[in-house]
């Protein structure tokens, strides 16, 4: 009965707020869900940056991965 109980009790434990920030077509690196994400360094406008590298897991929205190897931001 403690087993299932401290099973239970993790699914109230507080979820970091960044999660729910991060666009989940990327991993690695929080890349935040804006109009426009461009890579840190970069000659990018923004508004938002985001440092990378980042693994593109979905498709690509902020054209992050340039050279179409799978990771963002490789460099900067």
């Amino acid at each position: 009965m403690k087993r299932y109980f401290w099973i239970m009790s993790l699914a109230f434990l507080p979820q970091p707020a960044a999660a729910a920030d991060c666009d989940p077509n990327y991993s690695g690196a929080c890349v935040p869900i804006a109009s426009d994400v461009d890579c840190a360094g970069g000659s990018g406008n923004g508004p938002a940056y985001v440092q990378g590298p980042v693994r593109v897991v979905g498709r690509d929205i902020y054209g992050l991965d340039r050279d179409n190897d799978g990771i963002g931001c490789e460099k900067g």
